[in-house]
């Protein structure tokens, strides 16, 4: 029971960080709203090191941790621009088909995906297809957005994928507080570099310093969570829980930005969030 609770709550966290992430993407830049947002979560991180006290970890767990971090920093800047110019309610569940990626992967190395797993494939194929589809001519504007969004979630989910990818080979044989660590280092410095490059402005007023700051409390939490609920329960069952974030991300978009999707879009979410349970459960 502790395992579901901390489960739920941190993808409760997720996706009103995710929100919040791209709520504020609409008004500054991604790589502004990335830039603070790792920032604080990298103060976070370091502080549960420093309590810790663990030993820093061989160069193998940092190198991979490190390569982690430019798929994680992509997927997620392209979450967030997503949010931000898309329809969130479609984003949402499409870059929730991340775990394709560890899938593809294990097959690659001898694993053979059950049968279970091979329809999750097929389901999530199938929804991504149905949620990305706008065709009524009446919503001109919003198709646009809706088709740029997919674009950017389904960049995403690729991100996200070889993210968890990396993170596992990192853990296995080092800590995953100091991994974690060195991923927001990475992240940090990657999106620092694209501020120098792109100079977007770093235009942040005290307003909205409190949203960044949630956002990098929630997103380092929800990681702590997920860790914590994957030692107390299987990880089976947590992964599926934890993957439910997108509804938290949906509703917001639905209770606060008042955004509605039609009916086929409607079942093309179901259908990837089934899919998306299929294949971390099978």
């Amino acid at each position: 029971m502790l395992a579901i609770a901390l489960a739920l709550a941190g993808s409760v966290a997720w996706g009103v960080a995710d929100f919040l992430g791209g709520l504020k993407s609409r008004g500054l830049s991604v790589l502004v709203v990335l830039a603070v947002s790792q920032a604080i979560g990298l103060g976070v991180i370091a502080i549960a090191v420093l309590a810790s006290g663990e030993a820093v970890p061989g160069v193998g767990p940092i190198v991979v941790g490190a390569l982690a971090a430019v798929a994680g920093v992509v997927g997620l800047g392209a979450y967030y621009q997503g949010l931000a110019v898309g329809v969130m309610s479609i984003v949402a569940p499409i870059s929730a088909t991340a775990p394709i990626i560890p899938v593809a992967v294990g097959v690659a190395g001898g694993e053979r995906p059950s049968s279970v797993q091979g329809v999750g494939l097929a389901l999530v194929v199938v929804g991504v297809v149905l949620a990305s589809r706008e065709t009524d001519g009446r919503h001109g504007s919003r198709g646009a957005r809706a088709a740029r969004g997919v674009g950017l979630a389904l960049v995403a989910a690729v991100g996200f994928g070889c993210l968890f990818v990396g993170l596992d080979a990192a853990t296995e044989n080092g800590d995953l507080l100091w991994v974690v660590l060195v991923t927001r280092v990475t992240a940090l410095a990657l999106v620092g570099c694209a501020l120098l490059l792109a100079r977007p402005g770093f235009a942040v007023k005290a307003s909205d310093l409190p949203a960044l700051a949630t956002i990098g409390v929630l997103d380092m939490s929800a990681f702590s969570l997920f860790a914590l609920a994957s030692g107390e329960g299987l990880l089976s069952v947590v992964a599926v829980l934890n993957s439910l974030y997108p509804v938290v991300t949906i509703l917001l978009a639905r209770i606060v930005l008042d955004e509605r999707v039609r009916r086929p879009q409607v079942a093309g979410i179901g259908v990837v969030f089934t899919g998306v349970a299929l294949i971390v459960t099978g």
